[in-house]
């Protein structure tokens, strides 16, 4: 196996789920994990990231008027660091894709995507 300096890694996958303090003090139990965030989630609900210092799990618990939705434990999004988050926008575009929901948070910048198979993408870089 070669050994590539990548320009993106995977930083997070995001996934529903009907208890997201259960599922996260269980990934600390089982995987030495420690909880990196925790709050309101953008679109209502509770979000709690649990992981290493390089990558997490995103776990998403919707508000009360939506926890019959479909989806529990598949992914939401997956996430990805860029260096460049510029760049990478633009390589999106040109590949036909239509970048979303654009942010400057602390600590960094992101946009979203989705492929023409419905995965949604959050691509993200603390550059």
């Amino acid at each position: 196996m070669s050994r590539r300096t990548a320009e993106a890694a995977l930083e997070h996958v995001n996934v529903t789920t009907a208890s997201a303090e259960e599922t996260a003090q269980l990934m600390c139990e089982a995987f030495g994990w420690h909880i990196r965030w925790q709050g309101p989630a953008k679109l209502g609900g509770r979000t709690i990231h649990v992981g290493s210092d390089g990558s997490y799990v995103a776990l998403y618990t919707p508000p009360e008027d939506l926890k019959q939705a479909p989806g529990e434990g598949q992914p939401n999004h997956v996430g990805v660091c860029v260096r460049d988050l510029d760049a990478t926008e633009i390589k999106v575009r040109a590949a036909g894709y239509h970048p979303y929901a654009h942010a400057d948070y602390e600590p960094g910048r992101r946009f979203y995507f989705r492929d023409k198979g419905g995965v949604e993408f959050e691509v993200v870089s603390y550059a």
